[in-house]
């Protein structure tokens, strides 16, 4: 069977869930968005890591009519943007690249934004567990504590002998 006519026929009969969804490849010094073709002449574009790269992406997913973003969580790249994403009222998922990379039919020629942006309209990832509120200060603290903790008493993660 043809690949296209496959192709094709699977986008008329799966349901989209989320119609405003965007997506984000987080990167040390380049994040990657993608919004549906039909809502920018360039829905796919590169943004930097600085604040005001990052406000910049908000207003594009803004501009652009967009009401969910997931992004792949990678290292501690993503709190940034989740966070100033998640304060005006994006329903932001946080997925594991793991996930994203096992779904079937991944195109070599699409890049990671465009698929997990295509992938979340879709309805097929699923939101890591991210606290809200109190709780996820609470823990940003605790993490804060143990680093302290590890820095005064010399055992820090790669010194195992505490000297």
């Amino acid at each position: 069977m043809n690949r296209n006519k496959s192709k094709s026929r699977a986008d008329r009969t799966m349901p989209m869930v989320h119609p405003n969804a965007a997506a984000i490849d987080i990167g040390a010094t380049m994040h990657m968005a993608a919004v549906r073709a039909d809502r920018a002449p360039e829905p796919v574009r590169s943004f930097g890591t600085f604040t005001a790269d990052l406000h910049r992406l908000v207003d594009w997913f803004t501009e652009c009519g967009v009401e969910t973003v997931v992004m792949e969580s990678t290292s501690v790249y993503w709190i940034p943007i989740f966070e100033l994403l998640d304060a005006p009222g994006f329903t932001v998922f946080l997925v594991n690249a793991r996930d994203a990379k096992h779904v079937p039919g991944r195109k070599t020629d699409v890049s990671d934004a465009q698929w997990l942006q295509r992938l979340h309209s879709f309805g097929l990832l699923r939101a890591s567990f991210r606290p809200k509120g109190q709780i996820a200060e609470v823990r940003a603290y605790v993490r804060q504590r143990e680093r302290l903790l590890e820095y005064t008493t010399g055992n820090t993660p790669g010194n195992v002998c505490g000297r």
